[in-house]
């Protein structure tokens, strides 16, 4: 029997990349389906769920993607100047039609400014953020960004329960610091706190920050890019 070098990590990146792609399909679909059938679909909590973990796992494979780049030095960012209101608005229209079939009122504060980031891996970020407060929050989110100490700040917050203790955190996560015996891995935070920390200016990294408080009450996630 002839023996077979075959990069298992590429496979699976290659097979998870199809995945994307076809769940990417999907949702569009489903954006379709929830615009024409409005009236019976608006109040479906299973359609609503469908769509919130098609979603959800979708966003889950952008991640895997990411880190497995990143695994690969070949994860960086592409740094281009956005204005943050348009920025912001054109990636919450995304979310729409699930958070108002949902029935969760999202808001959007945000300085008239522009910041320089790479805008697919932040648009990655804000779905794993966006997506984690849409399953927590009671019915309120809010999006806002602005300048401090020299950073921009883009935060997402919920009224929901805020995070426990043990996810608050503030700086930078390493892929060590993941605990893989327990259901929750935080991967989605790692990756998140990885995208942060490709964006760079002198000698000052990106990072996160997650507490609880706000103007909601509930959690408040952080991003600062320099």
């Amino acid at each position: 029997m002839n023996n077979r070098n075959i990069d298992f990590s590429m496979v699976l990146a290659l097979a998870v990349h199809d995945m994307k792609n076809s769940l990417g399909m999907l949702l569009n679909s489903l954006d379709e389906l929830r615009a024409q059938h409005a009236t019976n679909l608006k109040d479906s909590n299973s359609f609503n769920t469908l769509q919130y973990e098609a979603e959800r796992i979708h966003n889950d494979l952008v991640q895997l993607l990411g880190i497995y780049r990143l695994g690969e030095n070949n994860l960086s960012a592409h740094i281009e100047e956005q204005y943050l209101p348009d920025f912001l608005s054109d990636h919450l229209a995304r979310h729409s039609p699930l958070l108002e079939g949902l029935g969760i009122e999202c808001s959007i504060d945000a300085e008239p400014i522009n910041g320089f980031f790479d805008a697919n891996l932040l648009t990655g970020a804000l779905n794993n953020i966006i997506n984690n407060a849409i399953r927590y929050t009671k019915s309120k989110i809010r999006l806002s960004a602005r300048e401090n100490e020299g950073f921009l700040v883009i935060r997402v917050e919920d009224d929901g329960k805020g995070y426990p203790k043990s996810m608050q955190h503030t700086g930078t996560l390493s892929f060590k610091s993941l605990d893989f015996n327990t259901g929750s891995t935080s991967l989605g935070l790692f990756f998140v706190s990885a995208v942060a920390s490709l964006h760079s200016e002198g000698d000052r990294n990106g990072c996160i920050k997650l507490h609880n408080g706000g103007e909601l009450g509930g959690g408040v996630f952080e991003i600062w890019l320099p």
